[in-house]
Parts: structure tokens; C-alpha cells; sequence
């Protein structure tokens, strides 16, 4: 039976992972992540706890558990939080993802590292495999450094890019652009959303199947794991609007530099997964599809 490792475990796309594992009978696999196992299947997910910051815990696990691949999601991901806290970003980001690849390469193990459109300065997306990267932000410098350090250092590995992931899990550290607009909608919020900005928003699910994808076929190389509808930040909101019947008259259009965020974004990324459809067979929910699968959840949830 394959055994697989999943970092970062609590977060969305780490539970998704943990929904997805649970269901299937060929592997079993550890979650880690901080502090408690957040899943609210509780002890039926198999849980430990881990820093990815310190080599020796990660090696020691490693080699305890033995896993022939390893699912790296773990990282910061606060754009803003990266660009004033760098040391902190570094550490997660670049420093964790060194023991990461060494505990890998000892066990024989191969890894998956999660990465993102934000190591692309957004000036000719949708972006394919082979467009040249060039982060304008932080983050998007320590995600492109992880990115190096596995294509060098790492002896069998894949990356998987993805851009602007939603979905709901329990207990989540942080919200996600569907939640968010739907949230502000509802309460009837006056928001500023930017239209010079455009994205292939990705459902969490989906993400977690191309990862599983990638881990059954053990396929290498760089993955670009999308949603395939490309649309702006603004046409986004309309459409969360559009979906739950919810008025706009609250929402101000508004360019990026009427927005006061302390990183850059990046105004055109979404990605080209001709790649990922051809060979690994995926296939992504279309948005308003997303939006249904998120709303059936919600409602579940609310009983």
C-alpha cells in the first residue's frame, strides 16, 4: 500500500487532501500540520504534529513513517503578512522546503511542492509550464526560491502552480475571495473590488485531485492546477453575486491603485492546463459548478 505525507494539513487545501485520502482503499497516508489536527473527522484522519521548521523533526518523521510520496502544502501564503514579516516568510517558504527535500531524498520519497501564480509579474497571463517567472512581491520571490531549490536539490519531484483557491473546511485560519464577496454581499458591505486584475479562481477540491493525479501516475515536472474560467476580480464578485441572487450596490469598481495593499499583485496570471488535462486526465469544475459544490457544503454545515 502507498503511503503518502501530507503537510500543512490544516489548511484548505490539506483538509480537501485529508477528504480525498480517507476515501481511498490503495494508500494510507499521515497528516501534519500545527498545532491540532483540525479535521473534523477528528481521529479517523491520522494526524501528527509538525514544524516544518526544524529539520531534525521533519528528518526524524521521515524516517518513523517512510512515505513513498510526500504532498508539501505547507507555507505562508498571506501576501501582505509575507511582504512585512520576511524573515518569517523566508523560513516557511524557502528554509523549510531545504529539510523538506533532504528528508524526501533519504527516504526515496517523491515530492509535490505546492507553489503559485504569484511568481509571474501578471504582464502577459493566462501563464503556461514554460513562461520565464518574475515575482513582484516577496512571497512571490520565496515561493520562486522553493520552486528552484526542489528542481535542484530535489531527486524525483513535481511542482503544482495554482492560483486563488476557495472552498471551505473546518475550523479554517483564514477566509478565500468566494467567501469573502459572499460574506460582503450578504451584509450588504460597501466594498472596493479591483477590474484590472484577472484570475482563474480554483476550486479546493479540484486542486486536491490534481495532486492525487499527479501522486498515482507519478508524474515529474511543473503542473500548472487551475479552475478553466479566466475572469477579473470584479467579474468574480459579480458572479458569486449572480449565484446566490445577492445585490451589487454596495460594490465600487476600482483600478488597483485605489486599493492600499503593502505587496504588489500581479494584474494578469490565471494559467493555460492544456498540460494537466493532456497528461494526468484532470478536470476542473467550472466556477458556477464550484460555486454549487461550496454552497451544498455550506448548507450541510449550517444543520
Amino acid at each position: 500500500m502507498k503511503k503518502v505525507l501530507i503537510t500543512g494539513s490544516n489548511g484548505l487545501l490539506g483538509q480537501k487532501l485529508s477528504d480525498l485520502y480517507l476515501t481511498l482503499p490503495d494508500c494510507s497516508f499521515l497528516a501534519t500540520g500545527t498545532g491540532m489536527n483540525r479535521h473534523p473527522a477528528g481521529d479517523k484522519v491520522p494526524y501528527q504534529t509538525l514544524d516544518i521548521r526544524d529539520a531534525k523533526a521533519v528528518m526524524d518523521l521521515f524516517m518513523e513513517f517512510r512515505p513513498d510520496c510526500v504532498i508539501h502544502t505547507a507555507a505562508m501564503t498571506n501576501v501582505d503578512q509575507c511582504e512585512s514579516e520576511k524573515e518569517a516568510c523566508w523560513d516557511l517558504n524557502v528554509h523549510a522546503v531545504a529539510s523538506i527535500v533532504d528528508a524526501c531524498n533519504t527516504v526515496n520519497a517523491h515530492l509535490i511542492h505546492l507553489s503559485t501564480d504569484f511568481i509571474f509579474d501578471g504582464k502577459a497571463g493566462p501563464y503556461s509550464e514554460t513562461a520565464m517567472p518574475n515575482p513582484i512581491s516577496y512571497y512571490g520571490e520565496s515561493k520562486l526560491a522553493g520552486e528552484k531549490l526542489v528542481q535542484e536539490k530535489a531527486q524525483n519531484w513535481a511542482i503544482v502552480r495554482t492560483v486563488l483557491v476557495y472552498g471551505i473546511v473546518n475550523d479554517m485560519s483564514r477566509s478565500n475571495i468566494v467567501l469573502w464577496a459572499k460574506g460582503a454581499l450578504e451584509a450588504g458591505k460597501a466594498i472596493n473590488v479591483v477590474t484590472d486584475q484577472f484570475r482563474s479562481p480554483t476550486l479546493a477540491e479540484d486542486l486536491a485531485m490534481g495532486c492525487r493525479l499527479i501522486e498515482k501516475q507519478k508524474a515529474r515536472g511543473i503542473y500548472h492546477i487551475s479552475g478553466k474560467d479566466f475572469m477579473s476580480v470584479y467579474e468574480l464578485v459579480e458572479r458569486v453575486a449572480i449565484f446566490w441572487n445577492l445585490p451589487m450596490d454596495n460594490v465600487n469598481p476600482s483600478d488597483s491603485s485605489g486599493i492600499n495593499q503593502p505587496a504588489k499583485r500581479p494584474p494578469i496570471t490565471g494559467f493555460i492546463i492544456d498540460k494537466a488535462i493532456r497528461e494526468l486526465g484532470y478536470a476542473p469544475h467550472s466556477f458556477e459548478e464550484g460555486m454549487g459544490l461550496l454552497s451544498d457544503q455550506l448548507r450541510d454545515s449550517s444543520k
